[in-house]
């Protein structure tokens, strides 16, 4: 890891069909293998059984889950005189975002349902009503930072 100069954020454009940079990042994070199409119509296939189930918006059930998922404390390790820390620390709001998306696709992909389609679409629906697998993350990191609220004055 270079210490001079973090490395430049790169342009990403919004998706066709909603318009929506976070969609995209949904689209980018499930893509497999540069199978760009298909990582479409999983996320397309999904929010359009969100809408027909909920009769509403999709693109804002997802914005919903997405707010339920994304944690705003977590943990790092910290070493001090040879004794590791776990440190709680205020997550930035771009990794934030990337936690969230990243832990409802891990959470879809450990689902049951037949395609990843549907599993997409039941865990977004999970989320967006504050139940499912991601929402426990964001909850069990939560509970770590607050375990470990002793050592916020490692902080740096």
């Amino acid at each position: 890891m270079s210490r001079r100069h973090s490395a430049e954020k790169r342009e990403i454009n919004p998706d066709p069909k909603y318009g929506n940079l976070v969609v995209s990042k949904l689209m980018n994070v499930i893509m497999r293998a540069g199978k760009k199409s298909v990582a479409e119509g999983i996320v397309y296939g999904a929010l359009e059984i969100i809408e027909t189930k909920t009769k509403q918006n999709p693109v804002t059930i997802f914005e919903q889950a997405l707010d339920n998922v994304m944690p705003s404390i977590e943990v790092r390790s910290r070493r001090v005189g040879g004794a590791t820390y776990q440190v709680p620390v205020e997550v930035r709001a771009t990794r934030r975002q990337a936690l969230g998306i990243r832990w409802i696709i891990a959470a879809a992909r450990e689902r049951n349902e037949k395609t990843m389609t549907e599993r997409l679409s039941a865990e977004l629906l999970d989320a967006s009503n504050s139940r499912g697998n991601a929402v426990k993350k964001r909850e069990d990191t939560h509970r770590m930072a607050e375990a470990n609220r002793a050592f916020s004055h490692y902080r740096w």
